[in-house]
This record gives C-alpha cells, sequence and structure tokens, in this order.
C-alpha cells in the first residue's frame, strides 16, 4: 500500500524555525515576553513538531521522528518552565 501522506518536514523545520526566531527576537530585547510567544511555543515549536515526529515515525525516518519529538518536547518544557516561574511556582 503506497503512503500518500503529505512530507511532514516542512511543518517540523517552520515549527522550529518561527519559534525560535520569535523567542530570539524577544532575547534581543525587541518586545516583552508575552502570551504570543508562550502560545507559539506550546502549539507550533511544540505541539506541532511531535505530530510532525509522530508523522515521519510513520514513514520510517527515525532521525526526523528524533529530532522533531525531542525539539517539540524541549519547546513544551520551556514554556512550562517560563509560566511555572511567572506563577511564582518555582524560581526564575
Amino acid at each position: 500500500m503506497k503512503d500518500t501522506t503529505a512530507n511532514p518536514a516542512p511543518l517540523g523545520l517552520l515549527g522550529f524555525g518561527m519559534t525560535t526566531v520569535l523567542l530570539n527576537l524577544h532575547n534581543a530585547g525587541f518586545y516583552e515576553l508575552n502570551s504570543m510567544v508562550l502560545a507559539m511555543g506550546i502549539c507550533y515549536g511544540g505541539a506541532a513538531q511531535i505530530i510532525a515526529g509522530a508523522m515521519e515515525w510513520k514513514k520510517g525516518n527515525t532521525f526526523a521522528t528524533t529530532a522533531f519529538v525531542s525539539y517539540g518536547l524541549f519547546w513544551l518544557s520551556l514554556v512550562t518552565l517560563i509560566v511555572l516561574a511567572k506563577l511564582g511556582w518555582s524560581v526564575p
């Protein structure tokens, strides 16, 4: 049976690239850390990359699976750490 699903690599790469650029624009001082950055980290940097990793796994691409799932979990962890610090539940 032929696999007719789309190539998930563009989703994973854009999820990583766009979220990284957005966070680094904050780090450069262009704007404050706000809900836009955090939402991008959860949805685009986290969830979209995990979905892309799962799609790559279905295609049998181990390297892309590992890269996208690892970066997706990194973004979810980073946003969690930022939110916990802002809520006062952890040390910044």
